[in-house]
């Protein structure tokens, strides 16, 4: 006769690898569960899964398969798929080159100047809303994001605007639901029944992955056991209920890079940003872009042959640069190239007058949060939160993919900087920091921008120039400039960048008080429409203090209007100076240093 301790050991046991076996060869998953004409979403968390991406490629390549790719950003190698022709639309926030700064893509300006690339501009925040509305099976999901902007109209089948919203007195955005056909997301581990674990920052988050109709292909590192998955299982974002395959792809994130966030069994790797500025060079030419493309995508068939590629010495140094002091060392060997003694240049001075003037904002009106967006807008936050840490005043600085509370670190410019991620707070997703923080109720953020363009009433263009023109489109911008408590813009001082009205509004202008140049500062006081100029930065009187202001209408699109008294910044803050070149010694955001 069976002992209780037999029958509990025989019912209750929990066994160590459970659940049926999915795990496949990438090839195998592509062609099983991909078919032309498919709405594809590309899932970005703080990576991207372009080993599966590679694989679907070198398929589809030359075959016109008519996909709709639905991604956060087309960005790095994705160029590949606009430049073979694999998709007739892509849904996206951001298509551009996000390295060294972001800027257009020749690529893909030449597809939508010959109307071969059809584009659905999302911002961030409605994008990751309009997958959790499909994941969610709503008919709609509430938003202040894209009101007012030519986004509202491109977008009028999918987004709508309600009025007296449970009596709201401002207008409502209500977003239509996202379900793509199938999702490709890279994880870190897997067992074979495909619960994926991944790590912080979630970017997007994993609502694609609940929205695709026909589920989820999914690459990681390395098969575990269910045993291990249980053990991590507070990081379990996916369970194999929602995934129809499993790809093992060592490295398969590369060239973005995917961060361990200290938990042993796995070993992170950073961002590749020498490949990403090799692919930017070559997207320079379509004849050296072909052959960007044979050598790294369509001749590497095996992983290991892509790994062999990219070499040993390469793959050790990227697992090394994800180690969050891995900066201290590379700081040392940059400062010896840096020219502590020459003055600052124009885009020194715009992000140090930025930063005084975040820094001055955050103090007059309580904010406690700072946005930062990217690239002289970014290092302008940073600046700004070592002043206001120093004046005592509690604030933190956030980046939109999830980043929370961190302290900057020198060396590298760039705003998801994995060296950061150690020194966040908190690690979480879009929707927690541009959704809560950004827009919440008591949230108290100042937010910082860059822009192509900003005309008098503040409203910027980072989509489309005159001429159709592409830009790289909104990000975040959109979504911090509708529902930050304020914002203020950084933007180079040039007549074409100062329109009177935008040609695309990307994001709309009532939240935008302050405008930095490389010249002056722009503001719009409660109660006025436009902005005027307020201060000028540098020491300047009498005489050459009008040359100034002239010289300043003269590269300014509209009648501008100057204020009085109008002040004098000073932008010659030595440790301000000392601070910002230890941030960007490289001078990716900062420019040449001026030899006259």
């Amino acid at each position: 006769m069976e002992t209780l301790d037999d029958s509990l050991e025989r019912w209750f046991q929990i066994p160590p690898i459970e659940g049926e076996d999915k795990v496949c060869s990438a090839s195998e998953a592509i062609e099983r569960h991909i078919r032309p004409g498919m709405s594809i979403h590309i899932a970005a968390t703080h990576s991207r899964a372009y080993g599966l991406l590679y694989e679907l490629i070198r398929k589809f390549w030359g075959k016109d398969p008519g996909f709709e790719f639905i991604t956060m950003g087309v960005t790095g190698p994705c160029v590949a798929l606009v430049h073979g022709g694999l998709g007739r639309s892509y849904q996206t926030t951001f298509i551009g080159d996000p390295y060294p700064t972001p800027g257009p893509n020749p690529i893909y300006q030449e597809a939508f100047r010959t109307q071969k690339l059809f584009l659905r501009h999302w911002s961030i925040l409605t994008f990751t809303l309009r997958l959790k509305a499909g994941a969610m099976d709503m008919a709609g999901y509430p938003t202040r994001s894209l009101l007012g902007s030519t986004m509202e109209k491109e977008n009028a089948e999918d987004f709508r605007v309600v009025e007296d919203f449970f009596g709201d007195e401002r207008p409502t955005g209500v977003l239509r639901p996202l379900n793509p056909d199938i999702s490709l997301i890279h994880g870190w581990v897997s067992d074979r029944n495909g619960n994926v674990l991944f790590t912080p920052p979630y970017g997007e988050g994993f609502y694609g992955a609940m929205a695709s109709r026909e589920g989820t292909v999914v690459s990681v590192e390395r098969i575990v056991s269910t045993d291990f998955i249980r053990r991590h299982n507070n990081l379990i974002k996916i369970p194999g209920s929602l995934v129809r395959c499993v790809v093992p792809i060592a490295m398969g994130s590369h060239p973005s890079g995917l961060s361990s966030q200290g938990i042993p069994e796995m070993e992170s790797y950073a961002d590749d940003y020498d490949f990403l500025e090799d692919m930017r060079k070559a997207s320079r030419d379509p004849e050296r872009l072909d052959a960007w493309i044979r050598h790294w995508i369509l001749e590497p068939e095996t992983r290991s042959a892509y790994l062999g590629r990219l070499g040993k010495d390469r793959i050790g140094f990227l697992k090394g640069k994800a180690r969050g002091d891995s900066w201290y060392a590379d700081i040392l060997e940059l400062a010896a190239q840096v020219d502590w003694k020459a003055p600052p240049n124009a885009q020194e001075k715009m992000i140090m007058a930025a930063a005084k003037m975040m820094a001055r904002r955050c103090l007059e009106n309580g904010y406690r949060h700072l946005l930062a967006g990217v690239g002289a807008a970014n290092l302008a936050s940073w600046l700004a939160l070592r002043r206001l840490k120093e004046s005592g005043h509690d604030a933190e600085v956030m980046a939109e993919i999830g980043f929370y509370g961190y302290a900057p670190r020198p060396a590298d410019p760039f705003i998801f900087n994995y060296r950061n991620m150690p020194t966040c707070k908190m690690l979480s997703d879009v929707e927690t920091i541009m959704g809560q923080f950004v827009s919440g109720s008591d949230s108290r953020t100042l937010g910082a921008i860059g822009a192509g363009q900003v005309d008098r009433w503040g409203r910027v263009n980072s989509t489309l120039m005159e001429g159709d023109i592409l830009l790289v489109g909104s990000g975040g911008a959109n979504d911090v400039a509708s529902g930050a408590e304020e914002t203020l813009v950084v933007c180079p001082q040039e007549k074409y960048r100062f329109p009177q009205d935008v040609h695309y509004v990307t994001s709309p202008g009532e939240n935008v008080r302050t405008v930095v140049s490389d010249m002056g500062v722009f503001q719009k006081e409660r109660g006025r429409q436009t902005l005027r100029l307020t201060a000028v930065l540098g020491t300047f009187s009498g005489n050459e203090l009008d040359e100034r202001v002239r010289e300043i209408k003269q590269r300014c699109g509209w009648d501008l209007e100057v204020g009085e008294p109008l002040e004098t910044l000073a932008v010659d803050d030595a440790e301000f100076l000392e601070m910002l070149r230890l941030y960007d010694p490289k001078r990716q955001f900062l420019g040449k240093i001026r030899t006259h």
